[in-house]
């Protein structure tokens, strides 16, 4: 089963909310199976275990529109606004519309807890 957090939309002009600092995203690695991962909306980035204790992250902007990604699942993150489906892996493109991969991030594990800068 994919975990994804919250998934919607938001009017957020940039990346900052409020506080003025950027804290990196963590995600715990628990909460992800092998072939899914975890959607972190308000930091825009999706952190994926496309193999057993391998974390992935991307940022998690659709290249073909702007949308955040709705769901990750049997190794795939998917776009639920017109249908875009990208690799866990490297976030290359399976299918489109989006026509580049998805940014690469890099996702530091320390314990159980998987950092993204």
């Amino acid at each position: 089963a994919a975990v994804t957090a919250a998934c919607g939309s938001s009017s957020d002009p940039g990346s900052g909310s409020g506080s003025g600092s950027s804290a990196p995203a963590t995600v715990d690695t628990a909460d992800m199976t092998v072939g899914g991962g975890a959607i972190l909306v308000d930091q825009k980035v999706v952190v994926t275990q496309p193999q057993e204790g391998v974390f992935k992250a991307f940022s998690a902007v659709c290249t073909h529109q702007g949308c955040v990604v709705s769901a990750i699942a049997d190794g795939k993150i998917n776009c639920a606004c017109h249908g875009s489906v990208f690799t866990a892996e490297d976030g290359s493109v399976v299918q489109g519309p989006a026509k580049s991969a998805l940014a690469e991030l890099t996702a530091t594990v320390s314990g159980t807890t998987v950092t993204v800068t």
